[in-house]
């Protein structure tokens, strides 16, 4: 067994029933990629619109493709056709976007709302009111091409695991909040992406149901891959 399958078996054996893993694989070969893959893996997370299209291209066909970074309006066009899930919606107008590429493939694409509960600027995302007010507004109605699955979020990188548990119970009761409304359909609206390789525990503990874990399976980046 390699390495990275031990670390997938290892990751595996935490994580809840009802809880996935997406393997985030940017910066990393194919070949690593299929490592993973032929340890069972099958969802991976990209966060460059190039570097996905470029590992879809080349990879096998069964592989669930979410985007998991800051998704640019002008690149939307070229992942909306095969990807499975979209983490980082974080903006009304992307939300457009992503509507009118879809409505173009016929497709509706599941995303996920990104809210910004870090006390980085430097983070993305919705305010919770603000997401509010989106769904509030009849987002179903105004994006048929697009579901709404849930939200997304990324805590402050910061040793202090109190500030972690603090911003991912924040995400954990507005996400209770949401699912409870009027809003959204609560039989779509199911997903939580919050945890990462040096926090993931913490998220675990307030519901996750999808963890990013890249760091902790792959080894650290090849930044000259792609």
């Amino acid at each position: 067994m390699s390495d990275i399958a031990r670390h997938i078996e290892r990751i595996r054996q935490e994580l809840p029933a009802g809880t996935r893993l997406v393997a985030v694989s940017k910066f990393h070969t194919a070949e690593t990629i299929m490592e993973a893959y032929e340890a069972g893996q099958r969802i991976f997370g990209e966060s460059r619109v190039q570097e996905l299209v470029e590992k879809y291209e080349v990879l096998p066909k069964d592989i669930e493709w979410h985007f998991i970074g800051h998704l640019q309006t002008n690149k939307v066009k070229y992942i909306v056709p095969f990807v499975s899930l979209i983490h980082s919606v974080d903006s009304e107008k992307l939300l457009s976007v992503i509507e009118s590429e879809a409505a173009k493939c016929d497709r509706v694409v599941d995303c996920l709302l990104e809210i910004h509960v870090a006390q980085e600027d430097s983070k993305y995302g919705f305010t919770p009111d603000s997401c509010r007010e989106l769904l509030q507004g009849g987002s179903s109605e105004k994006y048929p091409h697009v579901r709404i699955c849930g939200l997304m979020g990324m805590a402050t990188q910061t040793d202090d695991e109190d500030c972690i548990e603090r911003e991912f119970g924040a995400l954990k009761k507005l996400f209770d909040e949401v699912k409870g409304s009027s809003a959204v359909d609560s039989s779509a609206f199911c997903e939580l992406s919050m945890g990462m390789s040096h926090d993931y525990p913490l998220a675990l503990r307030h519901g996750s149901t999808l963890v990013r874990i890249g760091t902790s399976i792959f080894g650290e980046r090849v930044y000259s891959c792609f």
